[in-house]
């Protein structure tokens, strides 16, 4: 079991302007599962942790060759 904090955790406007998308577009990757990023429900509340933040854009890293 993996071990955070409270603080860790970040709301959908803080995880989106993290990510520099619109929180709006957060709710659409969630109810599409366009992509595989985690979040936590707690009531009707939203959150994303940061690790899982840092993991997505990780994840989705490009490198290109130069030619």
């Amino acid at each position: 079991m993996e071990v955070f904090s409270i603080g860790d955790l970040m709301d959908q406007v803080r995880a989106a302007a993290a990510l520099g998308v619109k929180p709006q577009t957060l709710a659409v990757w969630r109810c599409t599962h366009r992509y595989n990023l985690p979040y936590v429900k707690i009531g009707r509340r939203v959150m994303y942790r940061r690790s899982d933040l840092e993991a997505f854009v990780n994840s989705n890293l490009i490198c290109q060759e130069a030619a």
